[in-house]
């Protein structure tokens, strides 16, 4: 058995110290979720609130999948238990949080009728293409316009609109949303999150340790430093 004690190798030190990476918090969520949004707006207070970075990791989720036919469009009719006094909940549950977490100015009506994957395809490829930042200006923007303007972000030309607002190239973001393989590694990615044990969202993961719902900034910060 060896004993790393005795060891006479020696540490290379010619090679570049690299600095780590910021922290970063795994988020799975969806843009027609107002509970995601309202959930990002916790995360926002609790990332003001550190004194390090704390990075998104944002995975995509599809809260239509139980509705789409196979050419992926979605077929409204199909009854996923949601009814009237759901809803009405819902918006109940929204306006209090939105009070909570200062989201005044967010619409309590909840987005049944739109599309989210036409958002979510444009997001990840800002996302690998187009750095952080950017993608972290274009992630907000898309929840802004739809929870704070009404605007429909499963349409292409709303779609081109918002990514222009946060320098992007209206042109590339066409092509994108025509490019049929991003959709099935999209869908792929669901199924990703899906096989993890993930059902609902917004849902939030540090080392393995996970809040699910639109916790507040508290619960954040023992979910991340507490783990």
């Amino acid at each position: 058995m060896h004993d790393a004690s005795e060891s006479t190798e020696q540490p290379d030190t010619d090679g570049p110290e690299t600095e780590p990476g910021p922290e970063r918090i795994t988020v799975y969520s969806d843009y027609v979720c107002p509970f995601c949004y309202l959930g990002r707006q916790s995360l926002s207070t609790y990332q003001s609130e550190r004194d390090a970075a704390l990075e998104i990791d944002w995975r995509p989720f599809d809260l239509r999948s139980g509705k789409r036919r196979p050419d992926g469009t979605i077929d409204h009719d199909v009854d996923d238990g949601k009814d009237d006094a759901y809803f009405e909940q819902a918006k109940a549950n929204v306006r209090k949080l939105r009070e909570q977490y200062g989201a005044d100015e967010m619409d309590v009506e909840i987005a049944t009728d739109v599309d989210s994957l036409p958002a979510q395809v444009v997001s990840v490829w800002v996302r690998e293409t187009r750095g952080y930042d950017t993608w972290l200006d274009f992630d907000e923007r898309v929840f802004e316009a739809l929870w704070h303007e009404g605007r429909d972000i499963g349409d292409a030309d709303a779609l081109v609109e918002i990514a222009e607002e946060t320098g992007i190239d209206g042109d590339a973001v066409r092509e994108v949303l025509a490019d049929e393989d991003r959709r099935d590694a999209l869908r792929s990615q669901f199924r990703d999150a899906q096989k993890r044990g993930i059902t609902g969202v917004p849902t939030f993961v540090y080392d393995e340790h996970v809040a699910r719902g639109a916790v507040p900034p508290e619960q954040l910060r023992r979910l991340v430093e507490g783990a």
